[in-house]
């Protein structure tokens, strides 16, 4: 049976894992779902259709599955979704989905959230991540895999951040943020290849030196280029890329990324999803 401190309140109706601990002051919707070993510390809320798997820590004055922060939300049936051994920090806000986008808001596995964090409606969380104290991201925002986002970092709506990838604090990011690449500013720009994570990801040294070339080739232009490259669009220069590196994954990434972006809108692609449901699907 669940370990519940007497002052918490757990309604009739939520689900809690035999090894769940619920800390003081808490209280527990009727639709949650708790999983083995996730703790509670003290005074977190856990609201709506709200799923918490293995192994997570909670931290006080946390709010999770509050009702979206979206005008068009009209309490439709959404969800929250959070995965395995997460580190969710002081005051984190993370809200459900909303019917224009498959009602679900998704936090992947190992990921520390840090104080003060929202995120808001429809965005999907990858693995392994790092947010910041104080980032804000706006609905639908996708952050794959391994990205890195420094404090108070303020993210437009529909924004995808690459695998990799880091951010500087305090940026506003208004535009898909490639994968591998350091990000910063106001706007956010590309100032250089990630080589620092991926060294620390153990990356072959042969891939983080194609990246550099990625970089030096598509993010900064150089002098001394032939006149062919240098008045090269960005399509070529990626089939470029793709044509000479062609069994080289982070180059493939890249390139995918890359494409999907320039489909979208205003440098997002996940906004051509919304304007468009036409759009072309993404790059293979």
């Amino acid at each position: 049976m669940a370990t519940i401190h007497p002052s918490s309140v757990v309604e009739p109706g939520a689900t809690l894992a035999e090894t769940a601990v619920i800390g003081p002051f808490c209280y527990v919707g009727p639709r949650v779902t708790i999983g083995p070993g996730t703790r509670l510390v003290s005074h977190v809320a856990i609201l709506g259709r709200t799923t918490l798997g293995e192994g997570n820590t909670v931290w006080p004055q946390a709010t999770l599955g509050a009702a979206p922060q979206d005008l068009k939300y009209r309490g439709e049936d959404s969800e929250l979704v959070i995965g395995d051994f997460n580190e969710i920090r002081e005051l984190v806000t993370m809200h459900l989905g909303t019917g224009t986008a498959g009602g679900v808001t998704r936090v992947g596995d190992q990921n520390l959230i840090m104080t003060a964090v929202h995120v808001a409606h429809d965005c999907v969380i990858g693995s392994h991540t790092i947010l910041s104290s104080n980032v804000g991201l706006a609905g639908h925002v996708h952050v794959q895999d391994h990205a890195i986002l420094g404090g108070a970092v303020g993210v437009h709506h529909f924004v995808t951040f690459g695998q990799y990838c880091y951010v500087g604090g305090m940026s506003r990011i208004v535009h898909d943020v490639p994968p591998f690449m350091i990000v910063e500013g106001d706007p956010g720009d590309v100032r250089a290849p990630n080589i620092k994570g991926m060294t620390r990801h153990q990356f072959p040294p042969a891939s983080i030196d194609i990246v550099k070339q990625v970089y030096r080739n598509i993010f900064r232009r150089q002098s001394g280029e032939s006149e062919a490259a240098a008045n090269a669009s960005l399509p070529e220069r990626l089939a470029a890329l793709e044509r000479d590196h062609p069994e080289d994954e982070c180059v493939q990434i890249i390139v995918r990324f890359m494409r999907n972006t320039l489909v979208g809108v205003h440098g997002r692609y996940q906004e051509s999803l919304r304007a468009d449901k036409n759009a072309p699907a993404p790059a293979q």
